[in-house]
């Protein structure tokens, strides 16, 4: 779990910190060390020279100022200077023992290398044993009964005083991992909350990028859907009041008024479309005041009719109620596929079916128009009728007619119909 992570360096704030905490640690285990002189507590036995108890003191206590630059090269020096010392009888290790404690304690907290770290350790406490060790072996022999007169209880005095040292030592260096320990794993753990904080916050945001996107399309979807159609009435409209224009203005008169009537028609889908996507966050489609349905399909043949162009409808089947998402869809769709005849198939006639199957809807509009030659298979409008049929779980076909000439598409959707008891 923790493979290949690393503790990140300590920040300058924390080294200087570093720095005079060794200073300060230093300077009271001298203050430490003329205090055990002017006791002549000398418990290892004859001191060596003065300088020399300095120079122990210093060693143990001032590579403290770099524990969290070098945890490793620390840990090590420190421990290898306290048993020196202790070698040499060095008088002062009071606060040298509390070094070592703050030494392999940091580098469990700070080792770059964790598994390194938890190898040094081990070993710097098993050197630290062997250690206690061989000073009782040495210590044994110069031992006199004169020594243990007090001693008043069942277990020796001899073997008292080697568990209560190995004990004192379990503790002390048992402790030192294990806040070391605890302490990089709770950095590990604040680093894998902070990683996926911003996985979370990443993820939130190309969501929110996908909703965006996805409205955008949306809305051009719409857009296209209520304007195109309406357009390719008028301008199939304006063209023929021109071509008319001269030589029969009552007909004339008649095509520019349907050019009116479409251009209101328009004007008011858009207002109410995008006034509806300005107050609700679901847009057209999630209002019942702004859908159209199939129940409207004879109403878009009549301006396409107006048009000029010969339209038909037919419905087959028992019909059934359809979700407001589905009928809006179905609508669309024949409107997409009348829009294009209108714009591109040099078509005169239309011929819409809508079928309702036992488990599926079928809607067929087909045209007798030039074919395929003259579309744009790469359009929105076909865009379009791919995104609606495939949100309802549909099949759309689109292509020339089997027989005659002509454009057809047919969509499909599933159906659940209400069972009866």
């Amino acid at each position: 779990m923790h493979e290949g992570w690393q503790r990140a360096r300590p920040d300058a704030r924390r080294l200087r910190i570093d720095v005079g905490i060794g200073v300060v640690v230093t300077a009271v285990t001298l203050l430490s060390l003329t205090l055990t002189r002017s006791l002549g507590y000398f418990a290892f036995g004859r001191p060596p020279s003065l300088a020399e108890q300095i120079m122990w003191a210093v060693l143990g206590t001032l590579p403290l100022c770099v524990r969290r630059r070098w945890p490793d090269a620390v840990a090590i020096f420190v421990s290898a200077t306290f048993i020196a010392g202790q070698i040499r009888h060095a008088p002062e290790q009071q606060l040298t023992s509390g070094a070592l404690f703050a030494a392999i304690y940091t580098l469990g907290a700070w080792g770059r290398d964790h598994r390194r770290a938890a190898w040094i350790r081990g070993g710097i406490i098993a050197a630290m044993f062997v250690w206690l060790g061989v000073s009782y072996l040495i210590a044994l022999p110069a031992l006199s009964a004169a020594e243990f007169a007090g001693a008043d209880g069942p277990v020796s005095p001899i073997l008292a005083a080697a568990v209560n040292g190995v004990l004192v030592n379990l503790l002390i260096f048992g402790f030192a991992y294990f806040f070391g320990e605890v302490s990089w794993i709770a950095e590990y753990r604040r680093h894998r909350v902070e990683e996926q904080s911003a996985e979370l916050l990443a993820a939130k945001e190309e969501e929110s990028a996908r909703t965006v996107l996805h409205e955008r399309l949306r809305i051009a979807r719409e857009l296209h859907d209520v304007v195109a159609h309406h357009v390719s009435v008028m301008g199939v409209q304006a063209s023929a009041a021109r071509r008319v224009l001269d030589r029969d203005p009552a007909r004339a008169r008649e095509a520019l008024t349907a050019v009116e009537q479409s251009a209101r028609t328009a004007v008011d889908e858009l207002h109410r479309m995008l006034g509806l996507l300005r107050l609700q966050p679901g847009g057209a489609e999630d209002s019942p005041e702004a859908a159209v349905g199939l129940e409207r399909v004879q109403e878009l043949l009549d301006s396409v009719r107006n048009a000029g162009l010969q339209t038909s409808l037919g419905v087959y089947g028992e019909a059934v109620d359809l979700p407001e998402s589905l009928s809006l869809a179905g609508y669309r769709i024949v409107q997409e596929a009348a829009t294009n005849t209108l714009k591109h198939a040099g078509a005169t006639k239309l011929d819409v079916r809508i079928r309702y199957h036992a488990d599926e809807l079928e809607l067929d509009v087909a045209d007798d128009g030039h074919g395929p030659a003259r579309r744009k298979p790469g359009g929105l409008g076909l865009i379009g009728m791919r995104e609606r049929v495939a949100a309802h779980a549909g099949t759309l076909e689109t292509g020339p007619r089997t027989t005659g000439p002509g454009f057809r598409v047919r969509a499909r959707f599933p159906l659940q119909r209400q069972r009866s008891a």
